[in-house]
């Protein structure tokens, strides 16, 4: 009930919760000579856009803002938006900012650096939008992660206000996919959920690089339970010519990607591409790291929330009650009840991930599909847009908390709740 009333009270107001938002008129007036209220102002325009970035008691947002930007150019970062548009569009709106549009783009190419804004290739001319905080800011902080930063980012994430807008959106950024050991031929899997076929239409190039929540958990003085593999992360596209513009990863070709993908299923790593057909980066996540895995273990009903089109069943005359498959598994969603001593799937939390097909020494566990597979927009430029177009108002997202308190009654997964 805490939980409710937490975001209840939150939603009822218009201002945002931070303490420079609710500072005296002088105080603020000193901010903006300062260029505190720069980070406010950016702040509440990215939490227009398709994925928002919603305001907390902490203020642990605009700490993470101050990371990233200077007080400059967090107002020019204002004067983009979601989707990517040439200079030209940009300079419109921030004329009263710069006196050039030479100055303008020096200053969005040395915030792309610091992975603030996305800048996209299109017909030999940059292409400039904002960029959600996950996915986007905080993958390209993966060579500037500081114990500030961490610390920051987690309180912000941990945030109840964050998890309901990253709930909230129409379509999930990423989707799980089955592992290849897996796919059966009965199955007919679309490319876009068959790895191999996903990996072969991607457009190059290809970048590997580390992953970041286990990178932050490292510096955190941590590890991870499934792979000592630093690398395990693909980008392709434009995401990879970001990455490798600025220094993050090293380019790869397909054969190199593919093995890196083999290694990964081997291990027991769950696969999650972009929500799109054509995919701009395959992760590869555990659940001891995973900020996604992560939500889904604190859910009542995680499945609710995401894209996957097959889940697990098990075949319990030939199951052995091993537990090889609660091990594999990376989200809790299989157990081996000691009153039945056989394998049991919750589908309530089953991804459709596979690692737990291959490894069944009875082959008593299968996936099947879904009976309405649900197929991704073409690009990412089509899901945001989707995203966009279905953004909740604040009872929207109230009705999204008041799901999740009704299931965590339901199911007494009450972790949410504390």
């Amino acid at each position: 009930m805490a939980f409710f009333v937490a975001y209840f009270k939150h939603s009822l107001h218009r201002r945002p919760l931070c303490p420079e938002a609710r500072q005296p008129l002088a105080a603020m007036r000193w901010n903006l000579e300062t260029g505190e209220n720069a980070y406010v102002a950016l702040q509440r325009h990215l939490d227009r856009q398709a994925i928002g970035f919603p305001a907390t008691r902490s203020g642990a947002e605009l700490r993470i803002l101050k990371h990233i930007f200077t007080p400059a150019e967090a107002r020019v970062a204002a004067c983009l938006t979601y989707a990517p548009e040439p200079i030209d569009a940009v300079f419109k709106r921030a004329a009263h900012l710069v006196a050039t549009k030479a100055e303008l783009a020096e200053i969005l190419a040395g915030i792309e650096k610091k992975g603030g804004i996305e800048v996209r290739i299109a017909g030999g001319e940059p292409l400039f939008c904002n960029a959600p905080l996950v996915v986007g800011m905080y993958e390209f902080q993966l060579n500037r992660l500081t114990p500030e930063f961490i610390a920051d980012f987690n309180a912000y994430t941990a945030d109840k206000s964050f998890g309901i807008e990253f709930l909230s959106t129409k379509l999930p950024q990423m989707r799980t996919i089955p592992i290849s050991q897996s796919i059966r031929p009965q199955h007919h899997a679309a490319t876009f959920d068959e790895v191999t076929a996903l990996l072969a239409q991607a457009e190059p190039p290809f970048a590997v690089f580390e992953c970041i929540c286990r990178k932050k958990k490292a510096l955190s003085g941590g590890s991870c339970r499934v792979t000592g593999r630093p690398e395990t992360c693909l980008a392709s596209g434009s995401m990879a010519r970001a990455a490798l513009r600025n220094g993050i990863g090293r380019e790869i070709d397909v054969d190199a990607s593919l093995s890196i993908l083999a290694a990964n299923q081997k291990e027991g790593l769950v696969l999650q591409p972009s929500n799109t057909q054509k995919a701009e980066f395959i992760c590869s996540c555990c659940g001891c790291c995973c900020g996604m895995l992560g939500m889904h273990r604190y859910l009542p009903r995680p499945v609710d929330f995401w894209a996957a089109n097959y889940y697990a069943v098990v075949a319990e005359a030939a199951c052995s009650g091993c537990g090889r498959c609660a091990q594999r598994c990376q989200v809790g969603a299989a157990s081996v009840p000691a009153h039945t001593r056989k394998a049991s799937v919750a589908l309530s939390r089953c991804i459709g991930c596979g690692l737990c097909v291959p490894t069944c020494p009875e082959g008593a566990i299968a996936l099947e599909k879904k009976p309405e597979e649900v197929e991704p927009p073409r690009t990412r430029d089509a899901l945001l847009d989707i995203i966009m177009s279905h953004k909740r108002g604040r009872f929207g997202k109230l009705s999204v908390a008041g799901k999740l308190l009704v299931d965590a009654i339901r199911t007494g997964q009450t972790r949410l709740l504390r």
